[in-house]
């Protein structure tokens, strides 16, 4: 089954859009091979103020614009996760508004031990003024969004659903351009894909990806992710069934045609999916260099 991605590569920074009659976004100026058209700002607009989901990057001009051109105070901000390019503009956005930040936590690795940074990295000193775990709700606004973790991506991705649109704003966990990166030490693949199986146990009629376009169809668009994560692997562990490969070798053999700047980011995939079958005993690690198990 093929993803059925959806690109809109015309997505502009510095614009806001109207999702929905509660729900604007304003894209960063942040744009790359990870972020795709730049990171995407959620305003949420309930009776006496607003929740901002992920403020994106260390911007001021955009978070300059966010506090200004908000039609009710900004009062919340959720963070999905501790990426850069989702909250390294939320301090500003605090000291400019009053918001007070929620997020699963700080990052889950220290400086110097973190996955290797793909763009802006890993943003070490934020420090959630909230912690929220699974399941927990925030009824704010007359509004209830309720928090999902979807560790894999990193261990402290939550997903946000907004009961009254049964919209879930995805973060990275599943976004509507591209397949996410799962990279160690912080990403996980066994944790990304029970959290895939998680998503497919909701009935949410809408994503709301952080890059990217919204996915209006999102079961179908999951199981595709799903299938295609689990195709990956089994052609992963095939190539190890005459010798022993480093990630990079894999990356040769299985993701055929892929362009040389998004090969580092393709074997940090391979290392996710290695590990986990180091950790159920059906691969061995040597010395950077993996052989599968009789």
């Amino acid at each position: 089954m093929a993803i059925p991605f959806v690109h809109a590569p015309d997505l502009q920074a510095g614009v806001w859009a109207d999702m929905s009659p509660r729900i604007r976004r304003l894209i960063a100026p942040n744009p790359g091979p990870f972020t795709y058209t730049g990171s995407g700002t959620y305003v949420i607009e309930g009776d006496d103020g607003a929740v901002v989901i992920d403020p994106g990057p260390a911007h001021s001009g955009h978070q300059r614009e966010l506090a200004a051109s908000a039609r009710v105070p900004i009062r919340w901000i959720l963070i999905t996760h501790t990426h850069r390019d989702h909250c390294g503009g939320a301090d500003e956005l605090k000291d400019l508004t009053g918001a007070q930040t929620y997020g699963y936590g700080p990052h889950p690795s220290a400086d110097g031990e973190a996955s290797p940074a793909l763009d802006e990295g890993a943003d070490f000193g934020f420090r959630p003024d909230h912690e929220l775990r699974d399941g927990e709700v925030l009824e704010v606004v007359g509004l209830r969004f309720e928090a999902v973790h979807t560790p894999g991506h990193i261990g402290n991705h939550l997903c946000f659903a907004l009961d009254e649109e049964r919209a879930l704003f995805t973060g990275d966990h599943i976004m509507g351009w591209a397949t996410t990166v799962v990279a160690p030490p912080d990403g996980d693949m066994t944790q990304y894909m029970q959290s895939l199986d998680k998503l497919l146990l909701r009935d949410d009629t809408i994503y709301y990806p952080t890059h990217g376009a919204p996915i209006t169809d999102p079961a179908p668009f999951v199981r595709a992710v799903k299938q295609h994560r689990e195709g990956r692997d089994a052609a992963i562990l095939a190539t190890l069934d005459q010798t022993a490969l480093s990630p990079m070798e894999i990356v040769d053999q299985v993701y055929v045609g892929l362009s040389d700047s998004l090969k580092f980011a393709a074997a940090l995939n391979v290392v996710a999916h290695l590990k986990a079958h180091v950790a159920e005993g059906r691969v061995v690690e040597d010395v950077g260099r993996y052989r599968r198990l009789a």
